[in-house]
């Protein structure tokens, strides 16, 4: 699997449970779900994401393909 796939994994599922969170245990959970809306949007622009960083140092997943 490539790591762009993981980032989408992972993206995903800090939305999921940050919105859980915010809903049944405290509001500023809402928070969280409001940054990573911010790096997703940031990396749109500049290409640069902190958890492709980390996964790539932990080895995991492969490269995405250049179109």
């Amino acid at each position: 699997m490539t790591r762009e796939r993981y980032i989408r994994i992972i993206a995903g599922t800090f939305v999921l449970v940050s919105l859980a969170l915010g809903t049944w245990v405290n509001h500023y959970w809402y928070l969280f779900t409001a940054f990573v809306g911010l790096n997703l949007f940031q990396s749109g622009f500049t290409g640069w994401c902190l958890m492709e960083d980390i996964l790539k140092k932990a080895g995991v997943g492969t490269p995405a393909k250049a179109s």
